[in-house]
């Protein structure tokens, strides 16, 4: 018998009631807005954590206006590292000394592409794929047109991602670097990262992951991946705000040969004593160039307390179980109305989003907007459904989904 939709009120209802991590969306702002029906779009921008706007306040009339030039050694100066330290063990599988923030993600990439590329001289071509995310595309290419080197490039299935074979069909011993994205931004496909580390490195490569949509949805383990490199952004499942610094991970086996090409006075071996010439400081500290965003690293530090006290593995199970909820919705009431699927409908293979296909949906999406459902489109006709574990619910799931079936019908 057919579903109806009192029946998935009903679910959505009790799954909520039931969802051990249900205490969590109460402690983001907005989510008793109700302007907000149903925000959707966590995979591009996380909802403020309450616990960010006292500590954004208290850094400025107490550390800021109270410690004033002090708190650079009181705090400050460590702060990449003390936080990068705290994501390299919540959330991306990392033993200490791997991990620090401080740049943009395109300045990161840049940096540690550039690194990773020295690491392995003589080789000319570097892999990626045609559906990476744009910044990705764009930086491969401009450093391949500065070093002269070649891109292969893998064309991946719509709905679906790189696999190890796409991967083992175009490295040789020439690919100097494979440079992914861990999920994709569009289909939301989850790639096996340590198999495709294991044909990469077969290869003698090099292997860069883009963390930035799962990071802070799924479970990462870097370590025993054996990835050498990757970065990733805080404003999406890791709350940070706009513009939030990203993070970057160096395997410890290649610090002591890695040199980034961005040489900054904080990334120098004792850099207060302003010497002649750059010796890169030891360990992670080489990857920091100069002055970093201290404001903007504030907020990841309330989000990473909540991923410490839920845990990443139940972090990934709510996001496997709302992705589960939503493609059920679509299937029964968007499906009949045209909308294709975009993404995984294998959850091992799905990150934390869902993307669906319609020819409406470019107009539709704004229709929804404008009734407080607050979904993501990517062209050509794609709706992303994004759902952070931490602040999101089935009702907000439900809610979206039957907008978007009233807007098609």
């Amino acid at each position: 018998m057919t579903t109806t939709p009192v029946d998935f009120a009903t679910r959505a209802q009790a799954l909520d009631e039931a969802d051990p991590l249900r205490d969590f969306p109460g402690r983001f702002l907005g989510s008793d807005d109700p302007e907000i029906v149903a925000y959707l779009d966590g995979n591009s921008l996380g909802r403020p954590v309450k616990a960010s706007a006292d500590r954004l306040t208290n850094f400025v009339t107490e550390m800021w206006g109270g410690r004033l030039i002090r708190g650079w050694d009181e705090q400050w100066f460590d702060l990449p590292v003390t936080i990068g330290e705290r994501i390299g063990a919540a959330v991306l599988g990392a033993a200490p000394g791997q991990t620090t923030i401080g740049d943009s993600t395109t300045v990161l990439l840049y940096k540690i592409a550039r690194g990773a590329l020295a690491l392995r001289q003589g080789r000319t071509e570097i892999v990626l794929d045609r559906d990476n995310f744009p910044t990705d595309r764009y930086l491969l290419e401009a450093i391949a047109g500065e070093l002269g080197l070649t891109l292969r490039w893998i064309e991946p299935e719509f709905t679906g991602g790189v696999t190890a074979q796409d991967v083992a069909a175009v490295v040789s011993e020439r690919t100097a670097l494979v440079v992914l994205s861990h999920v994709a931004y569009r289909s939301g496909y989850l790639l096996d990262a340590q198999e495709i580390c294991a044909v990469t490195h077969d290869a003698g490569a090099l292997l860069l992951l883009d963390l930035c949509h799962s990071a802070g949805a799924v479970e990462i383990e870097l370590d025993s991946w054996a990835v050498d490199f990757a970065v990733g952004c805080t404003y999406k499942y890791l709350n940070g705000g706009p513009g939030a610094p990203a993070f970057a991970y160096v395997r410890a086996e290649h610090l002591a040969d890695f040199t980034q090409p961005i040489w900054g006075w904080m990334g120098r071996e004792s850099p207060f004593e302003m010497a002649q010439g750059y010796v890169p400081a030891e360990g992670i500290r080489r990857v920091i160039s100069g002055t970093p965003a201290i404001i903007g690293m504030l907020p990841i530090q309330d989000m990473l307390d909540l991923i410490e006290e839920a845990g990443m593995p139940a972090v990934r199970e709510k996001s496997v179980a709302l992705t589960e909820f939503a493609l059920e919705l679509v299937q029964e009431w968007l499906v009949p109305l045209g909308v294709t699927v975009s993404s995984p409908t294998d959850s091992a293979r799905r990150g934390g989003h869902v993307t669906i296909d319609h020819p409406e949906f470019r107009d539709v999406t704004a229709r929804l907007w404008q009734r407080g459902i607050i979904p993501d489109f990517r062209r050509p006709h794609g709706i992303r459904i994004g759902l952070s574990p931490l602040s999101t619910t089935y009702a907000e799931v439900l809610a979206g989904v039957a907008a978007i079936r009233d807007e098609l019908g």
